[in-house]
């Protein structure tokens, strides 16, 4: 069992590294060290070696694990600290194939968000994104630990007997009553890869088409969305421009690219566009949700997950306004209760449920 050594606290946010690469421990640390809120306590080049320095000292607010090193891989020590002592961990892993699906694991393991790296040109690219690692840092340490760990999954809502939570239509039906074919759109950040997870895996496949963004850099979403198929009833893909939403079918934004829904006829597609990051995110959920509430109205549920900043908030408040249904992830059961706050905040949320809830919600909103 892990022991934690635990003595008085500090105000600032105490990190731990770990990579089996001296360069990528020394730049991490002299990046991170730049903010006056943040304290670099140890590094080690592997899992064993930093977990003796933890043990003998204090245990970190924020451990940053590179996932491939020798002795003991990230990931076995990732699943060992999540079943024995709950810590914030942020990966940093290489832009590759093989690299993804490693990630995806050590994601679905409970680390609390991913931070890319090049297998060239490391120290410079390290340097430039100073701003989003050292933010990536402080929304780890925000993060809400009783959710880190994978929970045993619920039954599924039709075998539950209980009944589902409702959520109530608003009175604004005035845009697309033309058309009753129905769709979802869903966004989340940080810890929305679990939260995602735990909520499709318990959808029948006769579901309303879904529509996915997911903050997540370019070459992770594809794999994410071959996971997360595997996993499901669901067909689950990464969009490509033109895809029909349908029941059935979930599609995921690109990493790097927007996505957006648009209405042919009586049916609904999704454009995936390159453009400027919208919130600091490309893609970005407020793109996503804001296309919605033009092109769908009442005809849409849109659904807000955990994650840090605002993206998203005022997409979903105007999909609530066009006439949709909204549902937001309550704080006790988001990793990091930032974008439903800001939803909640700003009016655009008819109900906010627990994580475990809201399957049972998608699946009533798909029989009305």
């Amino acid at each position: 069992m892990l022991q934690a050594n635990r003595t008085v606290r500090s105000d600032k946010i105490r990190v731990f590294i770990v990579d089996d690469s001296a360069v990528v421990r020394q730049v991490l640390q002299a990046v991170l060290l730049r903010d006056p809120g943040i304290d670099v306590i140890g590094t080690a080049p592997d899992p064993l070696f930093a977990l003796q320095r933890m043990q003998q000292g204090n245990w970190p607010d924020v451990l940053v694990l590179d996932v491939e090193m020798p002795r003991m891989d990230g990931i076995t020590f990732l699943r060992k600290l999540m079943a024995e002592h709950p810590l914030p961990v942020v990966i940093c892993s290489t832009l590759t194939e093989k690299g993804a699906q490693i990630t995806l694991d050590a994601l679905a393991s409970g680390a609390v968000s991913v931070v890319t790296k090049p297998r060239v040109g490391l120290k410079d690219f390290l340097i430039a994104q100073t701003e989003d690692l050292i933010r990536t840092v402080k929304a780890a340490a925000r993060a809400n630990t009783a959710g880190l760990a994978t929970p045993r999954r619920p039954a599924p809502p039709a075998a539950a007997g209980v009944p589902a939570p409702r959520v109530a239509a608003p009175p604004l039906p005035h845009v697309l009553a033309d058309t009753t074919e129905k769709i979802i759109a869903m966004g989340m950040s940080t810890g929305g890869t679990v939260a995602l997870e735990r909520v499709l895996t318990q959808l029948p496949r006769t579901l309303p088409g879904i529509a996915v963004v997911q903050h997540m850099p370019e070459k992770f979403t594809a794999a994410f969305a071959d996971r997360l198929d595997s996993l499901c009833a669901l067909d689950v893909r990464e969009a490509r421009d033109g895809d029909r939403l349908i029941p059935g079918v979930v599609l995921i934004a690109p990493g790097g690219r927007h996505m957006q829904v648009r209405r042919s006829g009586a049916q609904y597609h999704v454009d995936v566009r390159d453009g400027p990051p919208v919130n600091r995110h490309r893609p970005s959920v407020d793109v996503l949700f804001r296309s919605v509430a033009q092109c769908a109205g009442r005809n849409a549920l849109g659904i807000i997950l955990t994650g840090m900043g605002d993206d998203g908030a005022r997409g979903i408040k105007e999909m609530h306004d066009a006439g949709a249904r909204t549902v937001a992830q309550d704080e006790a059961s988001c990793v990091v209760y930032g974008m439903p706050k800001e939803a909640v905040k700003l009016g655009g949320i008819d109900a906010s449920l627990a994580l475990d809830d809201i399957p049972a919600a998608m699946v009533d909103y798909g029989r009305q």
